[in-house]
């Protein structure tokens, strides 16, 4: 028979449990949102910010290898995605100047001007979600 949590351990199972619960609302949510109104999911625009944020640190676009982590995809499914965007005429993939061996890719335009379309939904359903009680 398995063995009773103690009252400790049964609280962090608690937290766990609601943090997976408000992440799993927050992102049916950016997902249903961003992609009625602006075709994009959460996962799409979460790679356009990065790069609108690469921008701003003076980069022309991100390599692969470095949006990867920070998207929490793997690079099979970043590539995936990245080709979607590229398709939809949001990003361009390039080889990397400095490393031959290395994808970059950067926003187009039309990626910026989405990515600012969508921003302010993007935030909406943040405050909203992340501002319930557990």
């Amino acid at each position: 028979m398995a063995e009773l949590d103690s009252p400790e351990e049964a609280d962090l199972v608690a937290q766990w449990r609601d943090l997976l619960a408000r992440h799993a609302r927050t992102a049916c949510l950016l997902d249903r949102e961003l992609g009625e109104k602006h075709g994009l999911g959460m996962s799409e625009f979460e790679v356009l910010e990065r790069l609108v944020e690469g921008c701003e640190s003076g980069d022309k676009g991100l390599r692969v290898q470095e949006l990867a982590p920070t998207v929490h995809l793997s690079q099979s499914a970043l590539s995936r995605l990245i080709g979607r965007l590229e398709k939809a005429g949001l990003v361009t993939r390039a080889m990397c100047p400095v490393d031959r061996r290395g994808i970059q890719v950067a926003l187009t335009e039309e990626g910026c001007r989405r990515y600012a379309e969508a921003r302010a939904l993007h935030r909406e359903v943040l405050s909203l979600t992340l501002a319930e009680e557990p």
